[in-house]
């Protein structure tokens, strides 16, 4: 079969790879699209992601929609459509029994953290546990579908920030993940959603989605103790500050953007004054359930995507994908025979 695969820091190629058989429970998908990552673009870009090293060939990718290829079991037929959860968990410790997300030693589609590494799905087979594969519903486009890990992600933080139905949102940073959290927390009725961002391209995509406000960082500031809830989306430490000011006191934080290893400077004298909390968010549990009910029902999604590409322009797929200005998810159509 075809695959993209990494070798190195900006050394993507297409090449041949061995085409994985399924074992009883598992099975075969022909990958009909993957969307480009955070943890992609640093695979690619840096030839790592923080602390994680491209040591040996990775197939990148872990957003990913398709049909179902050779199923042993004769469970799901030929053609069937299908979306995964892309994580195999770990080891189970007292207290996480419900959160197997956070069980140590798991692994991702697309990962270096583990060796050797855990490959992706950009490619045109994939082969997976059954029990990782999600039927998508009728109606829900294949190209659409690619957004569930994402929007699950979305949906994880929602959830860890106690939900926003009726509250004033706050959502810090409006690359493809700050966009699928802003349409999230719209679909799941907080009363008032506003965007920030360095790039205004990003907030013109925000407000296509339906935010009420936008916020154009280094140029307006949002005001204090104006939120209920802060979605922090961007990592950036001068980013969380600004959430620190903007929710009221006793609110909450969400902290989805992922931060570098190490110390980080942040004013926690307010956070601490304000009894705000600060609440860390990794992956997600079962929100991809909840993600692909409500991408099958809300067709603004679609804005989210904004580049389509083949998998033979897979660099200039990753080019783009780096452009937070111009682009907001992009996605790479791999190799359809039909």
């Amino acid at each position: 079969m075809k695959a993209l695969v990494i070798h190195g820091k900006q050394d993507l190629r297409s090449q041949e790879w061995e085409t994985p058989q399924p074992r009883q429970g598992e099975v075969r998908v022909r990958i009909a699209w993957g969307g480009i990552c955070g943890s992609d673009l640093h695979y690619y870009h840096d030839g790592a992601n923080g602390a994680f090293v491209v040591r040996e060939p990775l197939i990148p990718g872990h957003e990913l929609s398709g049909t179902v290829d050779l199923d042993p079991s004769g469970e799901l037929a030929p053609g069937t459509q299908v979306t995964f959860h892309p994580a195999t968990f770990g080891e189970c410790r007292p207290g996480l029994e419900g959160q197997p997300h956070l069980w140590p030693n798991g692994g991702y589609l697309g990962s270096a953290s583990t060796t050797p590494h855990t490959q992706g799905g950009m490619s045109e087979y994939l082969v997976m546990r059954r029990e990782m594969i999600r039927l998508l519903p009728e109606g829900l486009p294949l190209r659409r579908a690619a957004l569930a890990e994402p929007l699950a992600v979305a949906l994880h933080g929602i959830n860890v920030s106690g939900g926003v139905e009726g509250k004033r949102v706050l959502v810090c940073g409006a690359g493809p993940i700050g966009l699928l959290v802003a349409a999230a927390a719209l679909a799941k009725g907080a009363s008032e959603v506003t965007a920030t961002d360095l790039h205004e391209g990003p907030l013109e995509r925000a407000r296509a989605l339906g935010v009420h406000h936008t916020l154009r960082v280094g140029e307006q500031t949002p005001e204090a103790e104006s939120f209920d809830v802060a979605l922090e989306c961007s990592g950036a430490p001068a980013s969380i500050d600004a959430a620190i000011r903007a929710v009221r006191r006793a609110g909450v934080i969400a902290q989805i953007g992922m931060m570098g290893a190490g110390p980080q400077p942040l004013e926690l004298a307010l956070l601490i004054s304000k009894e705000i909390q600060l609440r860390g968010c990794f992956r997600f549990n079962d929100e991809v359930d909840d993600a692909i009910a409500l991408l099958a029902s809300d067709a603004r999604f679609d804005q989210v995507i904004t580049h389509e590409l083949e998998a033979e322009d897979a660099v200039e797929a990753f080019t783009i994908a780096k452009d937070a200005q111009a682009s907001g998810k992009v996605l790479i159509r791999l190799w359809p025979r039909e």
